[in-house]
């Protein structure tokens, strides 16, 4: 029985099958998903249906990511920005309607029944982006930090440069309440790499799935970790993000 964390997948259905099939996937296993499921590649339609079939057969977490909140409301409500529109919307839309889910309740319930966060019975942190408040990810006063925050994880590069003598003695505040942080959100592709970053307490899953990089699948025990290829190999006629 294994607990397995999911970066950011971003409509990267061939990515997704390739790593549930690379980690050797089982209904024993626990998913813990971190957010941004749409926008990006060509298939979010056929993403949401896997992730909704996957939860018929595992354990999983769904936590909620700004491109979530987006396509949410948009299934719900009809509502779209041009903000959305220009990072992956409108493919979303297009993927909506080509394969028919844009009807299924399944869908818009899927949405509206994702997590801000997530807290496991070892005190290992789940969130998309972030939080703000040095009291702790459930003192959060606004609530779209979840989804955007990136200071957690500026703190946590800036906490990784600091001598460890020194973090042992002052921790960075919002990292005292918690034994690990995973997150998405932020590309390490920024960074030139496409692996997973750990920095002080903080691992970062978000591969780049939605440009030039990998999704990745992490055992949080044994920090294990299986990748698909990446995401312009796979869908070699789009450019995702890019």
């Amino acid at each position: 029985m294994r607990t397995l964390v999911i970066g950011d997948i971003h409509g990267g259905h061939k990515a997704l099958l390739q790593v549930l099939d690379r980690a050797k996937i089982t209904s024993r296993d626990t998913l813990i998903f971190l957010g941004d499921y749409v926008d990006g590649w060509s298939q979010s339609a056929e993403t949401i249906e896997k992730l909704i079939e996957l939860s018929l057969s595992n354990n999983c977490v769904f936590i909620r990511g700004n491109h979530d909140l987006w396509c949410g409301l948009w299934l719900e409500r009809g509502t779209t920005n041009p903000v959305w529109l220009a990072h992956g919307g409108q493919e979303t839309i297009q993927s909506y309607i080509r394969t028919g889910y844009v009807t299924k309740n399944t869908h818009k319930r899927f949405f509206n029944n994702l997590q801000d966060y997530y807290l496991d019975k070892n005190n290992r942190l789940f969130v998309h982006a972030g939080f703000t408040s040095m009291h702790g990810v459930g003192k959060e006063e606004y609530e779209s930090n979840y989804y955007w925050d990136r200071t957690l994880w500026e703190a946590a590069m800036l906490a990784a440069k600091v001598n460890q003598e020194t973090l042992n003695s002052y921790p960075p505040e919002r990292f005292k309440h918690y034994s690990e942080i995973y997150i998405g959100h932020t590309p390490t592709t920024n960074y030139d790499q496409t692996t997973p970053i750990k920095a002080y307490k903080l691992w970062n899953i978000d591969t780049g799935a939605a440009v030039t990089g990998k999704l990745t699948i992490l055992d949080i025990d044994t920090k294990n970790y299986w990748q698909s290829d990446v995401l312009p190999m796979l869908y070699p006629e789009e450019k995702g993000r890019n």
